[in-house]
């Protein structure tokens, strides 16, 4: 099955540094195959038959042997990936008029409530949840009057892996 890792919280800063090349050869140890990174936020492309608890287990053990700290992630199938981007209306960009994020979302909040619970002014932004994401939308004009910037010292972003629309569709159409 092709699956898609996503990795929080690494290389961010200065932060948490992961080298694409040593976390490819950590999923090819663990029977990985067709192993590639995009960027360095952390995506994974990846296939494997192994049951995808089990893996998640394997890799999250695996990095923090490697790494000496927690690197929380999420492993996607190629159609999960697919569904979210297929979401993100067409006219949702990133230039000079707008910003768009996709919030991919850890088990523990994916439900349709997280998108009202974020700290953000809903008349300047537009939200989309589905299944394992929440989508946003919001007019360069309007970025400071939504307060998306509070979104990262909520508590829910804990437990969400933000990319932007560009990186979430080629996530989707590069699998």
């Amino acid at each position: 099955m092709k699956y898609t890792a996503l990795l929080r919280g690494i290389n961010v800063g200065g932060k948490n540094k992961v080298e694409m090349k040593r976390l490819k050869d950590i999923f090819a140890s663990l029977d990985c195959s067709n192993v590639s990174t995009y960027i360095k936020s952390g995506n994974v492309f990846f296939e494997s038959d192994q049951i995808r608890d089990r893996l998640h287990e394997k890799i999250m053990d695996s990095l923090s042997n490697e790494y000496g700290f927690q690197i929380p992630l999420l492993i996607k199938t190629h159609q999960e990936i697919r569904r979210i981007a297929d979401a993100i209306p067409l006219n949702w960009k990133n230039d000079s008029e707008q910003k768009t994020d996709v919030a991919f979302l850890f088990p523990e909040i994916d439900f349709e409530e997280t998108a009202d619970s974020l700290p953000v002014k809903k008349e300047f932004i537009d939200l989309k949840y589905v299944e394992g994401a929440i989508i946003w939308n919001v007019k360069r004009e309007f970025l400071n009057k939504s307060q998306l910037t509070k979104i990262i010292g909520h508590p829910l972003y804990q437990s969400m892996t933000v990319r932007n629309v560009n990186t979430a569709r080629f996530l989707a159409d590069n699998m």
